[in-house]
């Protein structure tokens, strides 16, 4: 779900030239912006019936079988080498285990529709801590207004001036700092594992298959099996892996390939939109006015930290 090139996972490495496509590259990003707009209504489904723990190791395994499913049709081997197993061990913490368990704790307390938007802080995290751990990115005063910006539209959605009122703060917390896993995950791909020789498809693979190892270690011990199997909340988990992290995944990567990151990346402008609309019209959620108009301007300043400025002719 967040947001992105190198958005929910691999590593960059030299792009294959894209092959002819089936549907038009403005379906496949529909889809895509839809598929990750409706995830925060699985993962609040998923937690009415399963403990946090369960609905990440459920999401994660069966979008692994997914992307395994991809590898062997184009026979697709697994990366070698103890180094970046090692780096991917990382890598699988801070961008899948660590913020899909996030936002499954965060969504017990939290509305879907909120989740969605901190969601949307991801590009803001980034941009503040490339300016500290990335030397070859300088900060320019559109980028700078940018966060700023971004982080009023924060506060406007959390209702800063009356108190933070009626706000379950843990529950915002978690999913923020869910959000911030994310980039601090990009940066330690970008410097660790940019240039294996591994394609998308075999980094991301093995990166969930860490990432629901990682969790089936984790799950057993802070959970306990489940008194009865939700159908409901079960099928939830299962599109929520096959669909919002499988198939997510590889439309995202097909995005890139095809039509550049710069145009990929705009899914993120939508899955909050998605995500709001879905929690209001499907879960019945409420929704004040300060979340809406927060979220524009928190997209606002994400673009803004986005864009460059056009060179001088």
């Amino acid at each position: 779900m967040s947001t992105v090139t190198s958005a929910r996972t691999a590593p960059s490495a030299p792009p294959a030239a894209p092959a002819p496509r089936a549907l038009d590259w403005r379906v496949r990003f529909c889809a895509l912006c839809l598929i990750w707009g409706f995830s925060f209504l699985l993962i609040k489904v998923g937690t009415q019936g399963y403990a946090p723990f369960q609905v990440t190791f459920g999401r994660l395994f069966f979008g692994t079988l997914v992307l395994a499913a991809a590898m062997a049709v184009k026979r697709e081997r697994l990366p070698r080498g103890a180094r970046t197993w090692g780096h991917l061990t990382v890598a699988a913490l801070l961008l899948n285990a660590l913020p899909f368990s996030l936002f499954a704790f965060a969504e017990e307390t939290i509305p879907s529709t909120l989740a969605g938007v901190c969601n949307a802080t991801s590009p803001l995290w980034g941009m503040a801590l490339s300016l500290v751990a990335l030397s070859e990115d300088r900060p320019t005063r559109r980028r700078v207004a940018g966060l700023g910006i971004g982080f009023l539209g924060v506060l406007t959605v959390l209702g800063v001036w009356q108190g933070f009122h009626g706000l379950d703060v843990t529950g915002t917390v978690l999913a923020l700092l869910a959000s911030f896993s994310y980039p601090v995950g990009w940066i330690y791909v970008r410097r660790t594992l940019a240039d294996t020789g591994y394609s998308h498809l075999s980094m991301t693979g093995a990166q969930l298959l860490l990432a629901t190892a990682q969790l089936a270690v984790v799950t057993p011990m802070f959970t306990s099996w489940p008194a009865r199997l939700a159908p409901a909340p079960l099928l939830s988990i299962v599109a929520l892996g096959a669909l919002g992290t499988g198939l997510a995944v590889l439309l995202q990567y097909g995005l890139v390939a095809e039509v550049g990151p710069t145009t990929a990346q705009m899914v993120t402008y939508f899955i909050p939109v998605i995500a709001t609309a879905a929690g209001v019209a499907v879960l019945g959620e409420s929704l004040s006015w300060s979340t809406p108009v927060g979220a524009a301007v928190v997209l606002a300043g994400a673009a803004l930290t986005q864009s460059r400025a056009r060179p001088k002719p």
